[in-house]
């Protein structure tokens, strides 16, 4: 019997487009703990290796002072909590699903494919995104940051769900908006479909891909050539 057909999917910048939310739960932290604040489209080249990275990232570029090497490690870990308490009670006033999203994981559902999600966004706060903004029911599995001892770009965040849910990685796809996503995707010897306009500092250009998409609209035609 053939193995099910495996997609895994990135989540933010790639199913949702959650910048707006994820800059006013930035912006809080920042002005709270005295740092300068972001608009949305500089937020989008920091996501992608989970709160604590984004805030450092932040705070690397304006204060020229490493996240990591913030001495007093309980300030490090309240902004952190701050941003998650704050984030998980506005997670979806204006986060929107990306163009084609919805009609695609239809398309893919009816084509009997497994779907995963693997995020470096907490697991408690994936689940609830995907739940609050409709689309929890179409995946299998959702991989978050805390889910495993190990994340994006690490291989094993993608093949440990491919051996969860029972797949094959010669019969897996990765889609993704980042070089996090695409580094995964390269080492674990996984197809990937980059978007375009990603939430990542790098342009398309320096990062690996298969394909390359703006959105969710007729990607069934590059999927069907896998199948």
């Amino acid at each position: 019997m053939l193995t099910k057909f495996t997609i895994l999917f990135d989540l933010d910048g790639t199913l949702v487009d959650t910048a707006p939310d994820l800059m006013r739960a930035h912006n809080h932290v920042m002005k709270l703990f005295g740092y300068p604040t972001k608009s949305t489209e500089e937020i989008r080249s920091l996501v992608g290796q989970g709160a604590g990275a984004m805030l450092g990232r932040s705070i690397w570029g304006q204060a020229k002072k490493e996240f990591s090497k913030i001495e007093d490690e309980k300030i490090k870990n309240k902004m952190v909590k701050e941003f998650v308490n704050f984030y998980g009670k506005n997670i979806v006033n204006e986060s929107t699903l990306i163009n084609g999203v919805k009609e695609f994981l239809i398309w893919a559902k009816n084509k009997n494919i497994s779907m995963a999600v693997c995020t470096n966004k907490q697991e408690h706060l994936s689940v609830d995104l995907l739940k609050k903004i409709g689309i929890y029911d179409f995946f299998e599995y959702v991989a978050g940051h805390n889910t495993f001892d190990y994340c994006k770009p690490d291989p094993r965040h993608l093949t440990s769900v491919i051996e969860i849910l029972q797949g094959d990685i010669k019969r897996s796809l990765m889609i993704g908006d980042s070089e996090t996503d695409a580094n995964a995707a390269k080492a674990a010897g996984i197809p990937i479909i980059l978007l375009e306009d990603g939430y990542t500092e790098k342009k398309t250009s320096e990062i690996y891909h298969n394909h390359l998409v703006k959105d969710f609209i007729n990607i069934e035609k590059i999927v069907t050539k896998y199948l």
